[in-house]
């Protein structure tokens, strides 16, 4: 798309746009939070916006999308104006991403009693982000040197993982999340294949571990009843995606949960705004888990301003 403005008055079904997006990628077998790293991606991974904050929720995974398909190398997403104001220039033919976001309104209302009421609602907004691989003239910090990204060793990862004070057991062969319990159960590290593999399954059961009342108190079966596993296990992959990016994991190794790939299709055609809702709460669950224990490489990837 080549606007350069957000169009909030365009009759768009943005939320049903994305969506028929991510399940072409699921019909061809592909899950779009995991692409980002192919290839052995370096460097700040998360997409950033021009003042250096991290994009959030479905942002991440729609521009990550858009990043590999495309080839960008640099991290940073701009608006056209933004650009303008940085005394660059989008180039001419370049298209643009569509970015979301929620906002809030009141509208009033007369009740029964002749009363006025005020209702609160929310509304998806969005606007259009263009590379920095797609403009001329930027200033150098939006094109940073990619530099190798270490994996994160097993120590460091565990040291993380202590800090949330979530319970584990050792299992068998299995990795779950025991909500009865309030445990994590994972087999030994010996049975996977690598560290990172046996972390960013960690991960995985720590995201659904939020769900917990007296965590982030998630239950996604009042929204999605039918498909509440279904839209719970979403919300796990793509916050371990979003989690692995800050504690530096590569995703190929995250937990496989290709069984679920026809469940999620599912629950995408019967609700267009059900792969928004989870990966906002993803992010609530990713927000949580590094309040608790922050990750040791965020300092690293926090320093860049406007």
């Amino acid at each position: 798309m080549t606007s350069h403005h957000a169009r909030a008055g365009a009759r768009r079904d943005i939320a049903a746009e994305i969506t028929t997006k991510i399940l072409s990628e699921l019909e061809a077998g592909v899950m779009p939070w995991r692409k980002p790293w192919d290839g052995a991606r370096t460097g700040a991974v998360l997409p950033r916006r021009a003042t250096g904050e991290t994009y959030r929720g479905v942002n991440v995974i729609l521009l990550w999308s858009a990043a590999v398909e495309r080839g960008y190398v640099s991290p940073y997403w701009l608006t056209f104006n933004q650009a303008v104001k940085l005394g660059a220039q989008v180039r001419k033919g370049e298209r643009g991403e569509v970015v979301v976001y929620y906002g809030h309104g009141k509208r009033t209302r007369i009740d029964e009693g002749g009363a006025e009421v005020e209702d609160a609602f929310r509304f998806l907004k969005w606007y259009v982000v263009f590379s920095a691989d797609q403009i001329d003239n930027l200033p150098a910090r939006f094109h940073p040197a990619q530099v190798e990204c270490d994996i994160a060793p097993i120590a460091p990862h565990e040291a993380w993982f202590d800090k949330l004070e979530i319970a584990r057991i050792a299992t068998r062969d299995i990795a779950c999340y025991i909500p009865s319990k309030d445990v994590i159960g994972m087999p030994p590290l010996g049975a996977f294949d690598t560290a990172e593999d046996y972390a960013a399954t960690l991960n995985h059961e720590s995201v659904h571990a939020t769900m917990a009342p007296h965590r982030v108190g998630r239950d996604m079966g009042k929204k999605f009843s039918q498909h509440a596993i279904a839209a719970e296990e979403l919300v796990a992959e793509i916050g371990a995606s979003i989690l692995g990016a800050h504690l530096r994991l590569p995703p190929q190794h995250i937990h496989d949960h290709a069984s679920y790939i026809g469940h999620w299709m599912k629950l995408l055609a019967d609700d267009k705004r059900a792969f928004l809702t989870a990966a906002a709460q993803a992010q609530v669950a990713v927000d949580w888990l590094l309040t608790k224990s922050p990750s040791p490489f965020e300092a690293e990837t926090s320093d860049v301003t406007a």
